[in-house]
């Protein structure tokens, strides 16, 4: 046979020209052209050998014709639980050549997962985690990986290519998502080829969450006139026909029976190979006729060179020769003579580095398969201990030790629960995998004390490995995890079994099963005859806390009523931790003074405790936090807040990561320090995501649509309250009603008043139950100015009567809010009334530190005034309104204060102007409006602490925007900026004069 597979047999299969694919082509030029521009997402979706890797080649020539650089990486068949492992693949040869400007616990966290940036000083991260005192969790590795891009991307762009992701480890694919959800602000591609049938529903989904920068390719089997294109001129017609049949128009397929028939004719079998359309679920379903033709060409090999390709598809996906012939028991000059044959007969190619990898996986996967079990097994281990010798990390040894340590081998054991301690924190289901494995190492005998220190405590693996699969989303297989382990445990052992019971209820409650949450509490209580040892206690307040959720303030009022204040035994965390539960209760129950002096108790003890006390009741604290915010308590609130999430994040508890969060953000929020409550709004809802928990899903989801809704993203933030509503379970608990009002009042802001008004009358209902005080004014509020808006006067006195009724005078904030509803009711009938109410209201938010409900309420009285004849006043309320949300970040609410002054007569800059009147296209440097704000107070000489406090953001925030400025004006420091920033002055002042 003669013609292009011809050729192809003798030579590279990449030379070949590329048949069809035109509509692909296209699409990949309209990507790389949206890149350019912004930022985009691309998958390109087909079955095993469609011609996805030749597709991602022709982005990556178009991308380099274009001076547009990239990376390309790929996940491994055999590699599949190592963390990160494609994106390693793609960048970590080009960290070696970059010199990163980042800040050093930025390199110190990347270090931990980058073998290119890892400190060999540092014993830490060459164990493959940051050190017990920088701890962090997964989410802040996203956003780091994200800053690398960013930089990465400077000054050309970058396409990060990432094949394979069928592949890919939950690590990988929690990193992507969060890439789509938060882009690089720069211009960068994310591309990546997956098999549909093999992907994770989560893999599947990055497109659409990608939004419109999201593209989605299917890459189709070739037609029967591509396959005769694809072979040549010099193919008879009715071999063409029966290749095309025999092959399903499959690329991969095409080219390995073409192969096969130009080295030895072979009768065609339709009914071997899948028809067009049809899928392969796995490299275990790889077609028979397909599998014969690479088990053909891997035959035809020299025995050595055979051997060699063993040892190489053992060794990894992208190997160094030496480790190669390890593998497969060869001398290092033999096994480099073999290579030169494997790379002559195109089954492995050069890679970089001096390494090498097969041309496809497929030919990886026969190569591997070829090999005798037996000898698979002692290939595994070869290389496991070459690795040890050259003192590889215990999570680079752990896949082969996986593949090859026999039941009993105490050492390999040993380093699989090392490599799984190292990775838990940023990538728990790659530990998981490995503690497992570890398990099944290890006889039964091994519960109880470590027996000389020569094995792990099977209890306590058994309980981390619970712990692990809480915190990767695996909530059915910890579950059934943590009751294995109840079985295990004594009766008398009811310390562990507190931990387990309070675990495995955690877990039931991500799944959903709320009931069987409390009945597995209840009944552990049953066994406990002292009701008031710290275990006890701890299950006890795990019920308070599942009643609260319901604000069943009676059920809770009598668990706690049982509950001494302390006792002799408890540690201080448990103490702190029964007091923190009881302002919740009280002000549940309307005794908001008694909620107060509870609140300040409780910020005492828990000031006064260690980090370390709060090991086994920390999520206790998030009740805390909650009420703190309903009481008003804003600056203890963040305080408590600030410190929960360092400690959950250092003790790897992020299934109570997102609760603490989302009370984060609503504070934040209600302090106007929108931007912050956005970030940690989107950081709890990555939570949820990856804990496939629909109840703290929800909790991120509903402060993602509250913030985006207050700061003028009105698509978001319908987006993100109909996400949260369609995650009510029906529980009838806080989250599910307050989704309810997220969306309503989002739908409000976004201009459809009378059906938020509706949606947010029927998620209140009586108000007797399911939703907290406070958030019942703000509803009042809110429907008392909307009816005043369609001139409704009886219904908005009615909401005003209902918003007062429920605010409780000892809280300065709800009597603002009630009174601000008063002032939209009499607004019509007596405008300077309501102007009078309106200026309290916001005398009362302000000195709560509610800015954002304060500035609402100084634009109602400026509308007022205007209304009553007084323009002077109105001009001056609702100047004083629009500055509060410019600082606030409240976009929308600006826009309409910008209306209100231009019908009273004041020029006003037009929508899009920044800092010194300057439109974001017009800024220098290329600098944001925030960014130009702050680099402007820079060279007036203020710090960065009297920059957050003028703009309203943390210090941290500000430093953030810092690091950006001086990235783009291209200086090392603040006097580099001042300098800038005073040239720019000295030089518009030079053109004002000529």
């Amino acid at each position: 046979m003669e013609g292009r597979a011809a050729g192809a047999a003798r030579g590279r299969s990449g030379t070949t020209p590329l048949v069809g694919r035109r509509e692909a082509l296209r699409e990949i030029g309209r990507v790389l052209d949206a890149a350019e521009r912004g930022h985009g997402f691309l998958a390109l979706v087909g079955e095993p050998g469609a011609g996805k890797t030749r597709l991602l080649n022709e982005l990556a020539d178009a991308a380099t014709a274009r001076k547009l650089p990239f990376v390309a990486g790929r996940a491994a068949e055999f590699e599949q639980e190592m963390p990160f492992g494609a994106v390693v693949d793609a960048l970590d040869d080009h960290l070696e050549e970059r010199d990163l400007d980042l800040p050093e616990g930025a390199l110190r966290l990347l270090g931990t997962v980058f073998p290119a940036l890892t400190d060999p000083t540092d014993p830490a991260q060459l164990a493959g985690a940051a050190s017990p005192d920088s701890q962090v969790a997964r989410y802040q590795l996203h956003r780091t990986v994200r800053h690398l891009l960013e930089q990465l991307a400077e000054p050309s762009g970058l396409v990060l290519i990432l094949d394979d992701l069928h592949w890919a480890d939950d690590a990988t694919i929690e990193l992507l998502d969060h890439l789509v959800r938060h882009p690089p602000r720069a211009r960068v591609l994310v591309a990546v080829a997956y098999r549909p049938a093999q992907a994770s529903p989560r893999l599947a989904a990055l497109v659409d969450a990608a939004g419109p920068q999201g593209v989605r390719v299917t890459v189709e089997p070739l037609t029967q006139s591509e396959v005769a294109e694809f072979l040549g001129p010099g193919v008879s017609r009715s071999r063409c026909e029966a290749l095309y049949k025999a092959s399903g128009g499959n690329p991969f397929y095409l080219e390995a029976l073409a192969k096969m028939e130009a080295a030895a004719p072979v009768r065609l079998d339709g009914a071997d190979l899948p028809g067009r359309g049809d899928g392969v679920a796995s490299l275990t379903e790889l077609p028979p006729a397909v599998r014969a033709a690479l088990q053909v060409e891997l035959s035809a090999l020299p025995p050595e060179a055979l051997r060699l390709a063993q040892g190489a598809a053992v060794a990894a996906d992208v190997f160094e020769p030496a480790l190669a012939a390890v593998a497969a028991e060869m001398d290092l000059d033999a096994a480099l003579t073999a290579l030169d044959l494997l790379t002559a007969h195109d089954v492995v190619r050069p890679a970089t580095g001096g390494r090498f990898r097969f041309r496809h996986p497929l030919v990886r996967h026969v190569a591997y398969a070829s090999a005798a079990a037996g000898w698979q097994v002692a290939a595994h281990s070869r290389v496991a201990a070459r690795l040890a010798e050259l003192g590889a990390p215990a999570a680079v040894r752990a896949h082969h030790l996986v593949r090859s340590a026999q039941f009993g081998d105490t050492e390999a054991a040993r380093t699989l629960v090392d490599a799984a301690r190292a990775v838990a924190l940023q990538a728990p289901a790659t530990a998981a995998y490995w503690l497992q494995a570890a398990l099944e190492l290890m006889p039964d005998g091994g519960d109880g004390a470590e027996a000389d220190g020569d094995r792990p405590d099977r209890i306590e693996l058994l309980l981390e490995l619970a712990h692990v699969q809480a915190v990767s989303g695996h909530a059915e297989e910890g579950r059934e995890t943590a009751r294995t382990l109840l079985g295990l445990l004594p009766a008398e052992d009811t310390v562990r079994r507190a931990r387990t019971v309070h675990l495995c209820a955690v877990m039931e409650r991500q799944l959903g099963r709320i009931h069987e949450a409390r009945a597995l509490v209840l009944d552990e209580l049953r066994r406990v005859t002292d009701r008031q040892t710290p275990e006890a206690v701890l299950l006890r307040i795990r019920l308070v806390a599942d009643r609260i959720q319901r604000i069943d303030t009676r059920g809770s009022q009598a668990v706690l009523d049982s509950i001494p204040e302390s006792a002799p035994e408890w540690g201080p965390g448990l103490t702190a931790a029964v007091t923190a539960m009881r302002p919740m209760v009280s002000y549940g129950r309307g005794e908001v003074e008694e909620a107060i002096r509870y609140a300040q108790k409780a910020d005492q003890l828990f000031s006064a405790a260690s980090d370390r006390d709060f090991a086994d009741c920390l999520d206790c604290f998030a009740w805390l936090v909650f009420a703190e915010s309903f009481l008003g308590m804003y600056d203890s609130a963040l305080r408590h807040a600030e410190r929960l999430v360092a400690i959950t994040r250092t003790t790897g508890q992020t299934f109570i990561l997102g609760y603490m969060l989302a009370g984060q953000s609503r504070v934040l929020a209600q302090l106007g320090r929108m931007e912050e409550a956005a970030a940690v709004a989107d950081e709890a809802t990555a939570v949820g995501r990856d804990l496939r928990s629909q109840e703290v899903l929800a909790y991120g989801l509903i402060q993602q649509c509250l913030t985006a809704s207050w700061t003028g993203d009105h698509d978001r933030a319908l987006r993100a309250g109909d996400e949260a509503v369609a995650n009510d379970t029906g529980s009838g608990e806080w989250w599910t009603h307050m989704a309810h009002v997220a969306r309503a009042i989002a739908i409000i802001n976004a201009g459809r008043p009378d059906e938020g008004a509706e949606a947010l009358i029927a998620a209140c209902g009586d108000g007797t139950q399911g939703l907290d005080f406070s958030t019942l004014v703000i509803c009042a509020e809110t429907l008392a100015s909307v009816r005043a808006a369609q001139d409704d006067h009886a219904d908005a006195a009615n909401w005003a009567d209902i918003a007062e009724a429920i605010a409780n005078p000892a809280l300065t904030g709800d009597v603002g809010l009630a009174r601000l509803a008063r002032a939209h009711a009499v607004r019509a009938a007596d405008p300077a009334r309501a102007a009078a109410l309106a200026a309290e209201a916001a005398d009362l938010l302000t000195k709560t530190g509610r800015r954002p409900e304060a500035g609402r309420a100084e634009l109602a009285a400026g509308v007022a005034l205007a209304a009553a004849g007084d323009r002077t006043g109105a001009r001056e309320r609702v100047r004083a309104a629009a500055e509060t949300f410019r600082a606030c970040g409240m976009r929308g609410l600006e826009a309409q204060a910008a209306r209100e002054q231009r019908r009273l007569g004041v020029r006003v800059p037009a929508p899009g102007g920044s800092a010194g009147g300057k439109g974001r296209e017009k800024l220098p440097f290329g600098l944001s409006p925030r960014e130009y704000e702050i680099a402007e107070l820079v060279a007036e000489g203020y710090s960065n602490q009297q920059i957050a406090e003028r703009l309203f953001l943390s210090v941290r925030t500000v430093e953030t925007h810092l690091s950006r400025v001086f990235s783009k004006i291209d200086v090392p420091s603040r006097v580099g900026v001042a300098t800038e920033m005073n040239r720019l002055r000295g030089t518009s002042r030079a053109d004002g004069d000529s």
